[in-house]
């Protein structure tokens, strides 16, 4: 089933996008929602299984509510207050997060860094 996560702005998108496969979109709120937003997501999600990531902030869940009631079905994925959104949440937390919600299929984990870059040469 096509996956697609709801995120508040392009900031988030672009930090999610480095860390998850191409074939999940990723689609943006830019932080506000009215009645066109709301049926314009609806349309691009079509029956695609919905993740809801916001930030923990108060314009977030305001966000994440009045999405809640437009896909009632979707999964929630949270971030952890302190963290400045999803965007400056650091990497290792989104792929923590992202493999709770059962999305590991879909991570592009970060290759290893290598051992010779702590020697001289």
């Amino acid at each position: 089933m096509p996956i697609t996560i709801i995120v508040e702005g392009k900031n988030d998108r672009s930090k999610l996008r480095r860390l998850l496969d191409p074939e999940v979109r990723i689609l943006c709120t830019f932080g506000t929602l009215n009645t066109l937003k709301l049926d314009s997501l609806r349309k691009q999600a079509k029956h695609d299984e919905i993740y809801l990531f916001m930030d923990n902030d108060s314009s977030g869940k305001k966000i994440r509510g009045m999405l809640r009631d437009s896909f009632p079905d979707a999964l929630h994925i949270y971030t952890r207050k302190g963290y400045a959104g999803v965007e400056g949440t650091p990497d290792e937390y989104l792929i923590a997060q992202l493999e709770k919600a059962g999305l590991d299929e879909f991570i592009l984990y970060p290759k290893e860094q290598p051992l010779s870059q702590y020697f001289d040469s």
